[in-house]
């Protein structure tokens, strides 16, 4: 198991930082850090998400990864901006392969046992099943599981405070939260109060 598997259990929640600038992506991390979150996966979907992932990792109380990694290229460019876990939301081998290559941890995704049998034999250290929702939410995880009983399965899309232990129940490492936490609109309208109560749920929920 890699060493951050516990760590990112531990931490149960991984927001999904996913804007259409990056400033608004910088505004969460700092709003939800503020509420006692430190873990985020910065999505390559952000304008220059290495430039922000890079001006994170500079700090040892943060963990800090890149998610939608299209293929090597981008996750050799995120390691080298200090990412340490790599997130796809498909199974790459390439990016598991540059991630073992530099210590860092990989999560390729999955929706059926061939496909995380598959994320598995490419060198996977968890699996994030995607999108979990109409996959058939924490059924289907706690399906999953009965199979793979030693996986780190990390459910994302459409999880929200109020699912999430359910999740968990079923036998979840941890979870993705997008859109649910990272809420664009109210980034850009500055309405810090409803982001942070929104990552409190969070963490009232899944820490219950």
């Amino acid at each position: 198991m890699h060493e951050l598997i516990p760590r990112l259990s531990a931490a149960r929640v991984v927001p999904v930082v996913r804007t259409t600038k990056p400033e608004l992506a910088a505004r969460a991390v700092e709003w939800l850090r503020g509420v006692g979150i430190t873990v985020f996966e910065i999505t390559m979907t952000v304008p220059d998400a290495p430039g922000l992932i890079r001006a994170l990792s500079v700090d040892p109380a943060l963990i800090v990864g890149a998610g939608t990694v299209p293929g090597r290229e981008a996750a050799e460019a995120c390691l080298d901006a200090g990412a340490c876990f790599l997130v796809a939301p498909w199974v790459d081998p390439a990016v598991a392969e540059a991630a073992r290559a530099r210590g860092a941890c990989a999560l390729l995704g999955a929706m059926t046992p061939t496909e995380v049998r598959s994320a598995l034999a490419a060198g996977a250290d968890a699996v994030k099943i995607f999108p979990a929702s109409s996959a058939g939410g924490p059924a289907h995880v706690k399906a999953l599981r009965s199979v793979f009983p030693g996986v780190a399965f990390c459910p994302t899309g459409g999880v929200d405070a109020r699912i999430a232990p359910d999740y968990f129940a079923a036998g979840a490492a941890f979870v993705g939260i997008g859109g649910k936490l990272v809420d664009e609109g109210l980034l850009a309208r500055g309405e810090r109060g409803a982001v942070e109560q929104a990552a409190r749920d969070v963490l009232g929920l899944v820490q219950a």
